[in-house]
């Protein structure tokens, strides 16, 4: 079978292929999960394209897409595609002023809003969008909203059906090179960019990311990440729809737990946040119980740990050992299977290093998580480990037509069809992320060993040179630390300074339960961090989780932040990322106080 050259082709492919198939796609509501076929997801996409040129939007023109993870996200999308248009890509949880920035960068002519407070945001700012004609809301919004029902939408484009003969066959012919998408970048430093992405970006890449992650129309994949991030959009959605994958919309960050139970998925995709915290729990668990099951956790670690070092380096694992990890598979690690659904195949992982600790662990416990790497600009994946040989510490190896070197600073460079057509009336800053001879400049560190896998080691921007000229990578150092249960957030600061410190968030909960088992009471985590014991107890866990470091990279300082990194407060990009500048200006007085 030839593969897809465009999105509508994938799109268009897979509903024939897998028409029989009971769902496409699965959500929660009212208390039960209900199914969409193939055949009535593409009925929807369909009336809902017609409809939009029923508005008057033609293609060429942008159209927004403001909404969390639902079926109708998709339906957007793919209306959008069908019809030649290009959509963007906007995280719900933005601020009105930063909505009303990539709206009229973008020059959209209309966008979908998931909600009424999503409607809200879109009415404060829309005397600032000059090109915003038309607002389609996926909920009812209510008699007084000036908006399109997306109901209504649908039923204006099924009665013009007659109009449109061409559709599939134009849906059909748009080129490879046709803009399918913008998507801005998280803005950790200044304004974010639009970056170009191709129908022929996004379906090479996703079509490449299935020769290393193979799936099929027997695997169920609960969708979690925001599809306004490339991550989840592509192998996450394009990937798995392309292979006949069910997805199924997670109801919310805090019902996945109890999704995974319901719908029992088979593959996931995460960030290394979700299995850290997940590892943090297992760990939580195990160490609150009595001696007898520390013990027996203890060692079942141990002999997992052997057990998986073999496995990963293909060795022979010797008969006792096998025999022992199956007494500990049976007592401890099917357990932690079976809060996954009990079905589950294997993670994927990428938008920052996960911790080796954490993999192994999971790898132990019949969980594998497969890291991959890759940016916005590249589609996103431009590498990621083999299911059958993964190597952990490492992003795996380049996708098929992917290539992939190192420069002479460590810089990591990608070539291939996934890289970016450039940032949206950005040519300068376009030139300086592609050179002429097509490399993209991920602003990334890494190195290559003698298999191709690569391993990346920090952002070119982040690293830190203190005064004595020593070099220091933070994201490896930060992402230990946040492995605690007792840490929620932790940036490493340093550059130019005499020696490197670290500023971190506590987990509030885990740090008051701790205090309660010591009869130390507070009532808000301010007046909690106060107490002597508690503050001496988060540096000791802090300190503790670095003790192998070099001495220039070991923070000499620990600073306690009561308040956490959000979105909101303007500490986090959309997609999670610290904005370390920001945090450095707001904790300006209490850093320079901790280097007088």
């Amino acid at each position: 079978m030839k593969p897809p050259a465009t999105l509508n082709q994938l799109f268009l492919g897979g509903v024939e292929r897998f028409s029989t198939k009971r769902a496409a796609l699965r959500y929660r509501a009212g208390g039960e999960w209900h199914d969409i076929t193939h055949r009535e997801l593409e009925r929807r996409v369909h009336h809902v394209g017609l409809g939009l040129r029923k508005l008057g939007v033609q293609p060429g023109d942008r159209v927004a897409i403001v909404s969390a993870n639902r079926p109708e996200w998709a339906v957007a999308d793919l209306a959008c595609l069908m019809i030649g248009c290009t959509d963007v890509a906007v995280y719900p949880t933005l601020l009105p002023h930063q909505m009303q920035y990539i709206l009229d960068d973008s020059a959209s002519c209309a966008v979908f809003v998931e909600d009424r407070k999503q409607y809200d945001k879109i009415l404060q700012i829309r005397d600032q969008l000059p090109h915003l004609e038309h607002i389609i809301g996926f909920d009812d919004l209510g008699p007084d909203a000036g908006a399109v029902a997306l109901a209504r939408l649908m039923q204006l484009g099924a009665s013009v059906e007659v109009d449109y003969p061409s559709y599939h066959t134009d849906a059909m012919a748009v080129p490879e090179d046709a803009l399918a998408t913008l998507v801005y970048t998280s803005g950790t430093t200044g304004e974010p960019k639009g970056v170009m992405l191709t129908h022929g970006n996004l379906t090479s890449n996703a079509v490449a990311a299935l020769a290393l992650l193979p799936v099929g129309p027997n695997d169920v994949c609960l969708s979690l990440l925001p599809l306004s991030h490339s991550f989840e959009r592509t192998p996450g959605y394009y990937s798995m729809f392309h292979a006949g994958v069910t997805i199924c919309y997670a109801s919310s960050w805090d019902a996945v737990a109890s999704n995974m139970m319901e719908i029992r998925p088979t593959v996931m995709i995460a960030v290394p946040r979700f299995y850290e915290k997940l590892h943090a729990r297992v760990l939580e668990n195990a160490l609150s119980g009595g001696t007898i099951k520390r013990r027996l956790f203890h060692w079942a670690r141990g002999i997992g740990e052997k057990w998986a070092d073999l496995t990963l380096a293909k060795q022979t694992i010797p008969a006792r050992l096998a025999l022992q990890y199956r007494v500990a598979h049976r007592l401890i690690f099917s357990k932690l299977q079976k809060r996954t659904g009990g079905r589950l195949r294997y993670f994927v992982s990428g938008g920052a290093p996960l911790m080796p600790e954490t993999a192994k662990f999971l790898f132990a416990a019949g969980l594998p998580v497969i890291e991959g790497y890759g940016l916005t600009e590249t589609s996103p994946v431009i590498s990621v480990n083999p299911l059958e040989s993964p190597r952990l510490g490492t992003v795996g190896v380049a996708l098929p037509e992917v290539e992939v070197r190192i420069a002479g600073d460590g810089e990591i460079l990608a070539r291939g069809p996934n890289v970016m057509r450039g940032y949206y009336n950005r040519p300068d800053e376009t030139a300086k992320a592609i050179d002429e001879e097509g490399w993209f400049h991920t602003g990334d560190i890494g190195e290559l060993d003698e298999d191709g896998y690569l391993r990346v080691t920090d952002r070119k921007k982040d690293i830190i040179v203190t005064a004595g000229g020593k070099n220091i990578a933070p994201q490896p150092i930060e992402n230990r630390v946040k492995a605690s249960r007792f840490v929620s957030n932790a940036v490493m600061i340093g550059d130019k300074r005499k020696f490197p410190m670290i500023l971190v968030v506590p987990d509030a909960e885990a740090l008051r339960k701790w205090a309660r088992e010591r009869q130390l009471t507070a009532g808000s985590p301010s007046d909690l961090l106060k107490l002597p014991d508690v503050s001496a107890k988060v540096e000791r866990e802090v300190m503790l989780t670095l003790r192998d470091l070099a001495g220039y990279q070991m923070p000499k300082k620990v600073l306690l932040l009561e308040d956490d990194f959000t979105i909101e407060n303007g500490m986090l990009t959309p997609s999670l990322k610290a904005k370390r500048h920001v945090i450095e200006e707001r904790y300006k007085d209490r850093i320079d106080a901790c280097y007088a």
